[in-house]
């Protein structure tokens, strides 16, 4: 879901699951998270700096990876 080259904003990441038919939810079973942690990095609730909600945000596509998780993958 992430792309590597520009941030998405939490609009556009929502209207992409509504696309592809796909909840959040859904989402976030396949990926490791709860639900309430991914809604709370698309609510704006999480600042996601770090940790698991910086995680959410970058699988998202909401936040560019920094070099540092490039280099890792």
């Amino acid at each position: 879901m992430a792309t590597a080259t520009k941030a998405l904003t939490a609009t556009q990441v929502k209207e992409r699951f509504r696309q592809r038919g796909k909840t959040i939810t859904a989402w976030a079973v396949e990926n490791g998270y709860t639900r309430n942690e991914v809604y709370r990095v698309l609510n704006g609730q999480a600042k996601a700096n770090y940790g698991k909600a910086h995680d959410i945000a970058v699988a998202l596509g909401l936040k560019v990876p920094d070099a540092e998780q490039l280099s890792a993958a």
